[in-house]
């Protein structure tokens, strides 16, 4: 820290009967009242240097006594009078960055200027302003913080635009060429190696060794001296996000404590002004931390953004300040955490945990934000492009279908995070006893089908949200499990979902479908899938050689939410799974058996209709015990479908004997066992 020392004659200034005096062998001929002090002095040298005071005198009426002088607006108060009065006698006084601009102001209220006296207080105290204070960065940062006292003062002696103005371009300046304090330059020079050069390691650690210095500054200097920096342009937008962050963690920790805190102090009369106080001061800055943030896309975290959002959703910030950050959080959504969007909600009309309104508009933004261009432009307008330009413009249509597929790819990988993302979401909120079945389908709707490569994780979100919520009809699990598609559910996906009391029983019928058609193929047991079962597949767009992924682990989950395979190996299997699927069975209508777990039409659930036998020939409950039933039970199934067919053929051939007829069903019966064998 600079300092400067002016004047030559030790401190003889002493305090008696609350009246401070200096020793002299001249009795003190002037009162002069500062703030509720008064000071016994000597006409002589105050006069001499302070026009105010010459002019106060020549106007007030001359007595045989001690002329008295109040001066009730000075600005700096006692301590800045007694540093100009000790001045004027010649008394040594020391200044600093942290009584400058408290000595400029008074010396400024007294007008001790080169007009009254050459070398006066004014004049020495701007030499020193400006070729040791702007020279220096902690000193800049220090004279800076004082000038909030003295606002109307600072401003219109442009105290608070230098030190803006040399701080912004100290923050483009290497550190090495900045003069910085001791233990500033200490702690920043310990990253810059022995030989005076920066090593290529340590480099990314010194460009924003600005950022905590001017983190001390309230909110209006901050603001101001921010707009100056990212004014010049030199600095990349990284940074400015990264001293922003560093901004509000140091301002605004622990933000939904002090709004509970501030709350329960409003119930008292006493406190409600001041919580309310520090609820507006938080609620400013955290407004005009948003207003300071780059245009750019990931020069801000998208933890911190949500953690602005949630901050702005407590202090109820206007609400162009929550749509402008959602609408940055949409634009790197993908980087985000479960955790991150677990937004608490504070509404009075809402009883959920979780604000779940301003995440489906996050998800929304995100969706309507990568609309993914075309893979490669259309064949025929690329064909009559090149052989109009082939000469010349071969070279850019290539670029251009690079570009387009980058793109693209980028995009789709977002999608992917987000819908890995977006399950999770789900899982947390599912536990929530007061969240809408609406809600929760609009949020795992607002991704698309082909983002979910795997469906396990929205399984296990369904699983949770019929354990939290046991009052729900058949109607509304029937629309929940609208969004699963069975044929991407792993193995043990499936294993689960099959003895899932709680699904609609047209789910699990999918389930065991598409898993006995993806084992006959992948275990082993059976070369060829019948060509009338292939064809049905094909028409769903199954490729049964193709199992799906592994299970997703990209979250935790708690004890009783995970599933146990266990049981399914356990012969104390419950029996009363498949005995409440029967009954909901007999309860479908007519127009639900016509459509599938989408919601679509489909021909697939007429096809898989079993006819009516009696039940000791079929016992549903015995099937789901092993997977060996669930074998023999595939088995049965299409051994009907060949009979079916059999007999079909046979009308069509025109076989009317018995003896033909049945001749024909034991070939076709024994090539199928040769096949299964």
């Amino acid at each position: 820290m600079k300092f400067m020392k002016l004047g030559s004659r030790p401190d003889t200034f002493y305090t008696a009967d609350a009246v401070r005096s200096v020793s002299s062998d001249v009795s003190s001929d002037l009162v002069v009242q500062v703030k509720g002090s008064r000071y016994m002095l000597h006409k002589f040298p105050l006069l001499s240097k302070c026009l105010r005071l010459q002019r106060i005198c020549s106007e007030a009426p001359e007595t045989l006594q001690h002329q008295i002088l109040q001066l009730p607006d000075f600005p700096g108060g006692i301590d800045a009078f007694e540093l100009c009065a000790k001045f004027c006698y010649g008394i040594t006084i020391t200044l600093s960055a942290y009584n400058l601009v408290a000595a400029r102001c008074a010396a400024e209220y007294l007008q001790m200027t080169e007009d009254v006296e050459k070398g006066n207080l004014v004049c020495k105290l701007e030499v020193f302003f400006n070729s040791c204070i702007l020279h220096g960065w902690r000193d800049s940062i220090v004279t800076l913080q004082s000038t909030k006292a003295f606002p109307l003062w600072s401003e219109d002696l442009r105290i608070t635009s230098r030190c803006i103005e040399a701080i912004s371009l100290k923050v483009s300046t290497h550190p090495s060429k900045v003069s910085l304090s001791h233990s500033q330059s200490r702690r920043v020079r310990d990253e810059i190696s022995c030989n005076g050069k920066e090593s290529q390691l340590q480099k990314p650690m010194t460009k924003g060794w600005w950022a905590e210095d001017i983190a001390e500054l309230g909110i209006d200097l901050y603001w101001r001296t921010m707009i100056a920096i990212k004014s010049d342009g030199k600095m990349p937008s990284n940074l400015i996000g990264e001293a922003l962050q560093i901004y509000a963690s140091r301002w605004l920790p622990y933000i939904s404590r002090k709004v509970k805190a501030n709350k329960e102090a409003a119930a008292s009369d006493s406190d409600s002004d001041s919580a309310s106080e520090v609820t507006s001061k938080s609620r400013l800055l955290l407004e005009s931390i948003v207003s300071l943030l780059p245009t750019e896309k990931g020069s801000a975290t998208c933890s911190f953004l949500l953690k602005l959002l949630k901050a702005a959703i407590i202090l109820n910030v206007s609400s162009s300040s929550r749509m402008e950050l959602a609408r940055r959080v949409a634009l790197q959504v993908e980087e985000a955490r479960v955790s991150d969007l677990l937004i608490p909600s504070l509404s009075n009309s809402s009883t959920t945990l979780y604000d779940v309104d301003i995440v489906l508009t996050i998800l929304e933004q995100f969706m309507s934000q990568r609309q993914s261009p075309p893979t490669s432009p259309p064949r025929s307008k690329l064909v009559s492009e090149r052989r109009r330009r082939r000469s010349r413009s071969a070279e850019n249509i290539d670029f251009k279908l690079q570009e387009s597929r980058r793109s693209s790819s980028a995009s789709h990988s977002s999608k992917l995070k987000v819908a890995k993302l977006v399950d999770g979401y789900l899982q947390e909120i599912a536990r929530d006893k007061n969240l809408p079945l609406s809600k929760f389908i609009a949020v795992a709707e607002t991704i698309p089908n082909f983002s979910r490569l795997v469906h396990d994780d929205i399984y296990r979100a369904i699983d949770i949200y019929l354990k939290a919520h046991h009052d729900l009809n058949k109607s509304d699990r029937k629309k929940l499990c609208r969004v699963l598609d069975c044929r991407k559910l792993s193995v043990e996906a499936c294993i689960h979902a099959a003895q899932n009391e709680k699904l609609p029983l047209r789910v699990v019928v999918q389930v065991l479908f598409f898993e006995q058609a993806r084992a006959a193929t992948t275990g082993g047991k059976v070369t060829e899938l019948p060509g009338n079962i292939k064809a049905v597949l094909a028409a769903h767009n199954i490729d049964p050689s193709k199992p799906p992924g592994p299970l997703s682990t990209t979250t935790s989950i708690p004890a009783d939410d995970q599933w146990s395979i266990s049981g399914l190996k356990s012969p104390k299997s419950r029996l009363s799974t498949l005995r409440m699927k029967l009954a909901e069975d007999d309860d479908l209508d007519e127009n639900e058996m016509n459509t599938d777990v989408m919601g679509r039409p489909s021909k697939f659930k007429g096809f898989c209709a079993l006819p009516t036998v009696p039940k000791k020939m079929f016992n549903p409950c015995r099937i789901l015990r092993n997977q060996d039933a669930m074998l023999f039970y595939w088995n049965f199934f299409v051994l009907y479908l060949c009979f079916e067919l059999n007999r079909i053929s046979l009308l069509q051939r025109g076989i009317n004997s018995e003896d033909d007829k049945n001749d024909e069903r034991n070939k076709i019966c024994m090539g199928w066992q040769f096949t299964w064998i």
